[in-house]
């Protein structure tokens, strides 16, 4: 076996074949190989991966967790919670991150900075063997080894933060922003085989056929694959397009209690009750959990954008929102029963763009989900958005009449 390098903290390892082959398609991980240990004091994470890759690793604080990144690894029939076997571990996910990253994250039960990382390549078979350990130190010590990494090649392309939307010719059609939630590392809710990010990909893709055939729009999804997309980059996407609406979607879980049908949610500071502050709470989580380091990320929805969005966007937001809940009942389709509600979730908060989230259905009733994966149905949710946003601007466009007179 032949060493090719270890980090400490937050140094890059690049792992080559040393014969100076090419590498033959992605490296996957041997499952049955590979396993999380460790008691007391310690953590010990073993992969055993077809071939080496350049790879990174690192902690981040709050909650803390371990972060590997590769380039890139093929997570396919991987179950990661599988790997674990430590006491010290409360979970493991593995997925996409970005195209031509891949991402393990680790959930630490206390800071466990690391202490060593190697990856161990087989020059006969270019197998390779990357093991970390992890020791247990104080809560301070933790913190300040914790980050991610500042290297090239490796580093997120810049968010833009502009404010205000770009220029755009006022004759041209309506901009739409599809927003299928979740992706990559981050699977949404699940059940069984059934990922809310794949189902939400899938219906987006049929959403914007139906719109682009009745004509008068362009339409943009903020992921075209199975990527991770922070929620702040989701956000940047339809600035950076001049978006005239954002519409995220959904489908949500409930581990207790029933409940069924679409809901749609606009943006408030306040949620209309408490499910719907939880479910906020739980989406935008989810960048946490895939890792994303925020530290002295901008922000791009503060307090006062909010404020201006109240004052103009707000209530077109607003308008839409009674509008999809109209069209998707006069299409005979299933609402929860309080189908419209608000919260303070973080894709809705553009200060310029009417934006609001479509919870399509709950994954966790049967009916929903039999719905949800059933093509003629999602034609049908497709059709009943389609037309809600024809009325929406109808109406949208009336009541700009009413202002400048």
């Amino acid at each position: 076996m032949m060493k090719l390098g270890w980090a400490i903290v937050a140094a890059i390892t690049l792992a080559l074949p040393a014969n100076g082959q090419e590498l033959g398609g992605l490296a996957r991980l041997d499952a049955d190989a590979s396993a999380i240990t460790g008691v007391r004091d310690k953590v010990k994470i073993d992969l055993a991966l077809s071939q080496g890759v350049p790879y990174r690793v690192f902690t981040l604080d709050d909650p803390p967790r371990l972060v590997l990144d590769f380039r890139e690894v093929n997570w396919t029939d991987v179950i990661a919670d599988r790997l674990n076997d430590a006491a010290n571990v409360s979970a493991v996910r593995v997925g996409g991150f970005r195209p031509g990253w891949s991402r393990m994250v680790v959930d630490l039960n206390g800071p466990f900075a690391l202490e060593t990382s190697a990856l161990d390549l087989d020059p006969q078979a270019g197998s390779a063997r990357l093991q970390v350990t992890l020791g247990r130190v104080n809560a301070a010590e933790f913190a300040a080894r914790s980050g991610a990494p500042a290297a090239q090649g490796w580093d997120l392309p810049p968010v833009d933060t502009a404010k205000e939307r770009p220029e755009r010719d006022p004759d041209a059609p309506l901009l739409i922003v599809l927003d299928p939630g979740h992706g990559g590392i981050d699977p949404g809710a699940e059940a069984g085989q059934v990922a809310e990010k794949d189902l939400m990909l899938s219906f987006a893709r049929q959403l914007k056929e139906a719109l682009l055939r009745a004509g008068g729009v362009e339409v943009v999804l903020t992921r075209e694959d199975d990527s991770f997309v922070s929620l702040e980059r989701r956000v940047a996407i339809a600035h950076r397009q001049g978006a005239d609406l954002f519409l995220s979607l959904h489908a949500d879980s409930l581990d207790e209690g029933r409940a069924r049908g679409a809901t749609v949610y606009a943006l408030s500071p306040d949620a209309s009750d408490a499910a719907s502050a939880a479910l906020a709470e739980r989406h935008d989580r989810a960048d946490m959990l895939a890792g994303v380091d925020l530290t002295g990320a901008d922000d791009i929805v503060a307090d006062v954008l909010m404020d201006l969005a109240r004052m103009e966007t707000q209530p077109r937001a607003e308008l839409l929102a009674r509008s999809l809940v109209r069209g998707i009942e006069e299409m005979g389709l299933p609402l929860n029963s309080r189908p419209l509600r608000a919260a303070s979730f973080s894709v809705l908060k553009s200060p310029d763009i009417p934006s609001i989230l479509l919870e399509l259905g709950f994954i966790s009733d049967g009916r929903d989900l039999d719905n949800l994966v059933d093509p003629e149905w999602r034609d049908r949710m497709a059709a009943a958005i389609t037309d809600a946003i024809r009325a929406w601007l109808i109406a949208d466009a009336a009541a700009a009449e009413l202002v400048r007179q």
